[in-house]
């Protein structure tokens, strides 16, 4: 055996070693970031599954049991799957399903649920509360009421009144949800698991302490106790009675009688309502209300049709101009492209509803730079007039849109091969032959899924719209909060949040007419594009 192969052979002996030291180390430290991995797992799904606990407790409480056992299920699968070897596609996916589903899925089902429902201003809570409610809006201080001695206490934020028992003597605590009550161990000064308020605590919180309402029993017909200066309390009775058994309510006064006719509220015969009401189900009225009363059906055709021309002329005018810009500075013979190409995009590096904020001062009717400038003083009503209203957004809207299309014309263009575009020069072909048969149908194959988008985009342009006009002028018969420039979504907006009487039920399905006409147009449009892609 030669030198040089037993020095080998020694050395490969003593790499031997330090390959395998080499791989023990490499086999305790993914050990250990493993470790690492399972306890940064077990830490996170305990938070999760903490907060899925607490929130089903909350709901259940309130005596809801659907969504506490959705929470239920979401929470078992979570843990299933990240805890699961494997499920490796399920692991990247989980996250974004329930973003998708809290976000999306769960706000459509809810908002077709409200559709059908008469939840609005007046009708929100249940029909216990809009008795509670009912009673104690129409009390009235019992003429000669015995005087309460009390002590104003709190506890969890609500405050409550400690008075003694006219008949027994003993002390009884009751608030605003729950009627006098015995207390053991209260006495004149206060009752355990309370806190007695002093003087100056009653002073801080005076507001409160005089809207409390207290039952002096089970029953609201017996009257409540209220007080004014936090010492002494006086009985208060509705003028309104409660017949549980024939779920009429009465007033005293008058005699009228108001049943509980399925609508959500208490109602007499000459169709006058109690309100607050409670939330009922009420199928397709809110759709038929859309389609069948006066007062709404007139404004929300107007409006439907004046969405629709705003959508598509907001389309037309900036994709005209958009390409035409795009055309201009795509000529080889045009100087300095770069620097007008980026002072063309420039309305777009700038937000909507900043822009539209600024476009409302400059259209101001009095001191506008438009009239002051432009017109010389002219005082001409660009936001209060119906139809200068409607021009003033389509201007707007096209110095906002027009740089988007010019950004995707000219990409558009310059994606066409220049040897078609040679081979019509060659047959003879003018520049206008040239783009109406060669350049302009290679176009849309491109940009026509693009126009579609933009159009559903303006047709749910709310920013815009509030921002420049917040839809007025106002229809002056409508029955409903809604104006001459109003498009669709922000006349949804105005029903639902705008004004005193807030109708979610009304807003919920105008909303799903939406979202059908969006979808439906939407389609249709994208069954005529594959017209367009037999051209490329």
């Amino acid at each position: 055996m030669t030198g040089p192969t037993i020095q080998h052979e020694r050395e490969a002996t003593d790499a031997a070693p330090s390959r395998r030291s080499r791989r023990a180390a490499a086999f305790a430290e993914a050990a250990s970031a493993g470790w690492k991995v399972w306890l940064a797992k077990i830490v996170m799904l305990g938070i999760i599954d903490a907060l899925a606990i607490y929130a089903m407790l909350v709901l259940i409480g309130q005596g809801q049991w659907l969504v506490p056992l959705i929470i239920a299920v979401v929470a078992v699968l979570v843990n299933v799957v990240y805890l699961v070897p494997g499920l490796l596609p399920a692991k990247y996916l989980t996250p974004g399903l329930i973003f998708l589903f809290v976000f999306q899925v769960f706000v459509v089902l809810f908002s077709i649920y409200i559709a059908f429902t008469n939840y609005g201003s007046g009708h929100i809570s249940t029909k216990d509360d809009a008795v509670n409610a009912l009673l104690q809006q129409s009390q009235t201080r019992v003429e000669n009421s015995p005087t309460y001695p009390i002590k104003v206490l709190e506890r969890g934020g609500g405050f409550y009144l400690l008075t003694a028992d006219p008949t027994t003597g003993g002390f009884e605590v009751g608030g605003a949800d729950q009627p006098l009550e015995p207390v053991a161990g209260a006495d004149a000064s206060g009752a355990p698991g309370f806190a007695t308020l002093d003087f100056a605590q009653i002073l801080q919180n005076q507001d409160a302490i005089g809207a409390l309402s207290v039952q002096i029993s089970a029953d609201p017909n017996d009257g409540y106790l209220k007080t004014t200066d936090g010492s002494n309390a006086y009985l208060f009775t509705s003028t309104l009675t409660w017949d549980p058994t024939a779920d009429t309510m009465t007033d005293t006064k008058t005699g009228v009688v108001y049943k509980d006719t399925g609508k959500g509220a208490f109602t007499a015969d000459d169709g006058t309502q109690l309100l607050p009401g409670w939330q009922v189900w009420v199928g397709v009225d809110n759709f038929v209300r859309a389609f069948t009363d006066a007062s709404i059906r007139g404004p929300f055709f107007a409006v439907l049709i004046w969405t629709f021309v705003f959508a598509i002329l907001s389309v037309a005018t900036t994709f005209i101009l958009g390409l035409f810009l795009a055309i201009v500075f795509n000529d080889p013979r045009m100087k300095s492209k770069k620097f007008y190409r980026v002072i063309m995009i420039l309305p777009y590096a700038f937000p909507g509803f900043l822009s539209a904020l600024v476009w409302a001062g400059m259209f101001n009717q009095d001191f506008g730079f438009i009239n002051q400038v432009l017109f010389g003083g002219a005082s001409i009503p660009w936001l209060q007039d119906p139809w200068l209203a409607k021009a003033a957004i389509l201007i707007v809207n096209l110095w906002l849109g027009f740089p988007y299309m010019f950004l995707v014309c000219t990409g558009a263009i310059q994606s066409i091969p220049d040897d078609i575009q040679e081979a019509g020069r060659v047959d003879g072909a003018s520049v206008w032959q040239i783009f109406r048969h060669i350049k302009f149908p290679l176009l849309l194959v491109s940009v026509a899924p693009l126009l579609i988008s933009s159009f559903a985009f303006n047709f749910n342009n709310f920013n815009l719209i509030y921002m420049l006009t917040q839809g007025g002028p106002r229809f002056a018969d409508a029955g409903i909060n809604v104006g001459q420039t109003d498009i669709l979504i922000s006349m949804v907006y105005k029903v639902a949040f705008v004004g005193a009487n807030r109708d979610y039920g009304l807003a919920s399905a105008f909303a799903i007419i939406i979202f059908v006409l969006v979808a439906l147009i939407s389609y249709l449009s994208f069954r005529q594009t594959k017209v367009l892609e037999e051209l490329n």
